[in-house]
């Protein structure tokens, strides 16, 4: 199947509310390495009452407290309806806050337990300490086998039964600052505390998630072709092993 008769349509849920440290670069960077490509994006902003169709890839951003509050609630209301597009091989990214919704809930030191939609098997309670800084974390599934990016969060989150980590932290906190874990992937869904943005500066999990979300509409495996990733990979490497 060639890339110029291709598309991927993305969900990208709670802009408004879930955007912080540059989210919506994760966006550009997924939408212009598609189109870089002749691949065509459906890009659907999904707001607060918006019903939620069926998407390739979706993805919700990272907030404060008080964002996150206003947007648990509603994201509930949706559990079953994307539990099945889980199933179904829909590929998920959570960023921080989004990261923590995704799990079975975040529990703030005030205030009521936040309930989750249960994508991942983790949970996440607030810490007394806030992880500030630069990580680097080794994979198994990439090629190059680091991501990096920038965390900023207290909350402590804790990873059980057949949800794993993204990979090892070498330099940072990760989830919970005492396994050396970052971030989880179950199934398509991934979620991470890596700010920055994302994606722009780790070519290789962006395009990981195009080609998982080609499969998901195609139900097959598309090898995209490979750009010109200097730019992209001068940056990466330039933060590989950098501490704040």
């Amino acid at each position: 199947m060639k890339e110029g008769s291709l598309k991927i349509s993305i969900g990208h849920l709670y802009p408004k509310h879930l955007n912080l440290y540059g989210d919506m670069g994760n966006i550009i960077t997924l939408t212009k390495r598609c189109e870089w490509r002749g691949i065509d994006v459906e890009y659907d902003p999904i707001g607060v009452g918006d019903r939620i169709k069926e998407h390739d890839l979706y993805f919700i951003g990272g907030g404060q407290d008080r964002q996150q509050i206003e947007v648990a609630e509603e994201l509930y209301k949706h559990k079953e309806f994307l539990q099945e597009e889980r199933d179904n091989n829909a590929v998920f990214l959570g960023i921080c806050g989004g990261y923590q919704l995704f799990g079975h809930y975040y529990q703030p030191f005030d205030g009521d337990k936040l309930k989750g939609i249960s994508l991942l098997d983790v949970y996440t309670v607030a810490g007394k300490k806030r992880f500030i800084g630069n990580v680097t974390v080794e994979t198994d599934f990439l090629t190059p086998k680091t991501l990096v990016g920038f965390e900023n969060h207290s909350g402590l989150t804790y990873l059980q039964g057949d949800t794993k980590p993204l990979g090892e932290v070498a330099v940072g906190n990760g989830n919970n600052g005492e396994d050396k874990t970052e971030g989880a992937q179950y199934k398509n869904v991934f979620g991470t505390y890596l700010h920055g943005s994302l994606l722009p500066k780790n070519p290789n999990f962006a395009d990981y998630l195009i080609e998982l979300a080609l499969e998901k509409r195609y139900g097959e495996k598309i090898v995209l072709k490979k750009l010109d990733d200097e730019l992209e990979l001068a940056t990466h490497n330039s933060l590989v092993g950098k501490a704040y």
